[in-house]
């Protein structure tokens, strides 16, 4: 797909990761940038940023009603960024129904209600892409400081990996990119603040992270794809 021209939607674009996606979408020539987040100052300093292109829209991703609203916009791109929390303690299973819950809801649950309202309107208006923000968190077997985070990002991918058929069925490709840590301001803070002999290799940079999710958006032959970008290995792919 030619990201230029088309309307696109970023979740989670007001800081780091999503607001490199955002910029790079609309440097790739998107005709509209739909910057989604909670965070009123930062998604208004990422708009700033863009330029005309861009539109802010203050959102809780976990509510059902303005998801619906947001969607209504009818995107030919979807990146669903919006997600975090593992840092957040205490975690599962101390913390409470309330809070684990939450995390499920934003991680998991807003992306798949996203996906769901995209489908027809992306069919309709001749196909689209939707590119789900995944992580290492959620590969593998091995232990995880937040249960409740790394179950809602293997969710995510799983999510992804199943639905290749849409691209057939509603000309609709849905892929996954899950980076380690990626070199945000946050990610530098969380590694400094780690043991030296903790840190391993130097983080993902967020050139090489939207270079990929410009690739998912752009690659026709891309569907149900999930890609690790790890600190020390080039891209590849996971199916």
């Amino acid at each position: 797909m030619d990201i230029n021209g088309k309307r696109a939607v970023v979740t989670g674009a007001a800081v780091g990761i999503g607001r490199a996606i955002a910029q790079r979408l609309a440097a790739e020539g998107a005709a509209e940038v739909v910057v989604a987040d909670i965070d009123e100052y930062g998604g208004r300093r990422t708009c700033d940023l863009i330029g005309q292109q861009a539109r802010f829209v203050r959102i809780d991703m976990t509510d059902d009603d303005a998801v619906t609203d947001l969607m209504a916009c009818q995107p030919q791109i979807l990146v669903n960024n919006a997600g975090g929390g593992p840092d957040l303690k205490p975690c599962f299973p101390e913390a409470p129904k309330t809070r684990w819950s939450a995390s499920l809801d934003l991680n998991l649950r807003a992306p798949m209600l996203t996906t769901q309202l995209a489908l027809e309107p992306m069919h309709k208006l001749g196909g689209g892409a939707i590119v789900n923000v995944g992580s290492t968190g959620g590969l593998g077997l091995g232990p995880h400081s937040s249960p409740e985070y790394a179950a809602a990002k293997a969710g995510l991918i799983k999510f992804t990996a199943t639905l290749a058929s849409l691209k057939d069925s509603h000309s609709v490709r849905v892929n996954c990119v899950a980076p380690d840590w990626v070199a945000t301001e946050r990610g530098r803070q969380e590694r400094e603040a780690l043991p030296e002999d903790e840190r391993g290799p130097e983080q993902v940079s967020l050139e090489t992270l939207t270079d990929t999710v410009v690739r998912l958006v752009e690659d026709e032959t891309l569907a149900g794809r999930v890609i690790l970008l790890g600190r020390a290995e080039a891209p590849y792919f996971l199916n």
